[in-house]
Order: structure tokens, then sequence, then C-alpha cells
């Protein structure tokens, strides 16, 4: 029998690609996603078309924090369900509370309740904050974030580990690195920047172009994640929520990048230059050790492959400007 796997937020960027790689590899699946309205519903429509009518997929909109989840049969829960986004989250942190605390609470009591012991939580880079000497370790104290959606992820982590203390739970903190790749959340820098590139639209810098982020292509994610599932297997006597990076092994300053997209568009770059925004950290920069020891996870797709990548899909998806 196949192993059943529910996986909050399957409409999303990184979950749609998550639940592909699952039933590709023989599972069922059981997708959830409450399509909050933070970007359109018909993009997500759009993630979800491809898995539809898949043999193996169901899907259920539902609320993660109101509605019960479907667990009948699952051996492993993946919550990538979440209310995304640094800068918003400055404008609305109680609802960010909400979704990514007390949801995640309430997906980790789900899982307890129906005897489900394996999670996989989605956690963000995030989380380090500034005052993380890079490159960032998980046995970093990670006690200082600077915006409400890192302090909203880290507190799912450690809602993951007192449930993993009390009930015995295997549950891995995934903690990702700007993931990009097609179906990119629109509101997010590479997917931002291409847009406005192609169209011949001036793209906002925030700072001075020196600020570096570790950025992940989305197959190389997934492979975390299914190497995650995996881990979650592997019984540890009392327990164990362990923070794992996933990273793209790399940092890549903001002017280069914004650079690169250009090039590989063909297009000349305007830039207008903004200040640096609060909330938004100075670099993030993954120590991936722990993860290739845990996981075996190794990214393979650089900034330039993958960027090359995301160009076409979006021009795929947009039509190449004159």
């Amino acid at each position: 029998m196949s192993p059943r796997v529910l996986v909050t937020g399957a409409a999303g960027f990184i979950g749609s690609h998550v639940c592909e790689a699952l039933l590709t590899r023989g599972d069922e699946v059981v997708g959830v996603d409450n399509f909050d309205p933070f970007y359109a519903r018909a993009v997500k429509e759009r993630n979800l078309a491809g898995l539809l009518g898949t043999p193996g997929f169901r899907f259920l909109e539902a609320d993660i924090v109101r509605q019960p989840l479907p667990l009948d049969g699952v051996s492993v829960v993946l919550h990538l369900g979440a209310r995304p986004g640094v800068r918003p989250s400055l404008e609305d942190p109680a609802s960010y509370s909400e979704t990514n605390v007390t949801g995640t609470v309430r997906v980790f009591e789900a899982a307890r309740r129906a005897g489900i012991k394996r999670v996989v939580f989605g956690s963000s880079s995030s989380v380090y904050g500034n005052a993380t000497p890079a490159p960032f370790a998980e046995d970093g104290a990670a006690a200082w974030p600077i915006s409400p959606y890192a302090a909203s992820k880290r507190a799912g982590e450690l809602m993951a580990h007192a449930f993993a203390h009390l009930y015995g739970m295997q549950i891995a903190c995934l903690r990702f690195f700007t993931v990009y790749g097609p179906r990119q959340r629109p509101d997010l820098a590479i997917h931002r920047f291409t847009d406005l590139i192609a169209r011949g639209q001036p793209v906002r810098m925030h700072g001075d172009g020196s600020s570096e982020r570790d950025y992940t292509y989305i197959t190389d994610c997934v492979d975390g994640v299914l190497a995650a599932v995996e881990w979650t297997a592997r019984p540890r006597p009392g327990g164990l929520a362990e923070p794992i990076n996933i990273g793209g092994g790399a940092r890549v300053r903001l002017d280069r990048l914004i650079e690169l997209i250009g090039r590989t568009l063909g297009r000349a770059v305007q830039i207008e230059r903004h200040p640096d925004q609060p909330g938004d950290v100075r670099l993030t920069d993954a120590d991936l050790r722990r993860a290739g020891r845990e996981l075996g996870f190794r990214p393979k797709v650089g900034i330039e492959e993958g960027i090359g990548h995301f160009v076409r899909w979006y021009e795929a998806i947009h039509g190449r400007e004159s």
C-alpha cells in the first residue's frame, strides 16, 4: 500500500511542487489549502491544475486554524501552509501569529491525536535575524528575529520541540532559504524583478545592492523535503524536533542578481535606488553540513542555471516582449 501524505499549503509554490514529486514517486497525497488572499486565487488554482484529477491526489479547501484535517490513513504530515512575507507581517502581525503559530499548533495537535508521529514543518531562514554569524548553523541561538513573520516561524519551531519532547514525535523543521523557480510567488524578488525588467519598467533596489541572499532552486528544495520525509521515519527515543537548513550553498549579491536577470532576458535594466526596508536581513547564508549529514542533501542548481530556468518559464507563461 502506498504511503498517504497530508500536505498543507498544497496550492502554494513549494507545496504544489512537493505534491507533484510525492505523486511521481507513488505516494498518495491529500492536499489542503485555504486560498489565503495574500495573492490571487487564480495563481494558486494554476498551481493545482496539474494535480487535480491525478490518480492518488485528493484536495480539500480548508483553513488549518478553524477546520479539522482529513488525517484518516495518513502516515506523515508536511506542514507547508503559512501566511508568507516579511514586509507584510509588519502591517498585520496578529494575522501572522494566528496562522503561523496557532495554525501550526493545531496541525501538530491534530497529528498527535491521530497517532501520527512524523511531521515535516516548513520554517524559514528568517529565524536567524541579523545577529547570527555567517554561515548560519542550526545550533546558533536564532533568538533575535527582526520581523513578526520570522518570530512566528521561530515560535512554530519551539512548539515542534515541545510536541516532540512530550509525545515522541519526529519533526523536521526545514529552514528554507529564498526558494525560487517556476510558479514562485509573484510578490517575491526574482519574480517581481523579472516581470519589471521584461516589461521595460524600473526595478526598485533597496540599499546599495550589497545585501546577499542564499537562493535555493525549487528542485533542490523539493529534494530536501522528500529527504526529510524519510528522516522522520527513523525513530529516536523520546522524539526529536530538528532544525535543518535547506539552501542553495552560495551567497548572491542583490546587484548581481538584478544584472543576471536582465542579461538572461536580454534587456537593459533601469534601477531606482531606495533605502533599506525595515524587517529585511542583511544577508542569508546556509551552513549545509547538518543537511548533508542528516538528509544527504546537496544542492545541484546554481544561480545562473536557476535564473535561466525561471526566465524561460516566465516567458512561456507571459510571452516575450518585443
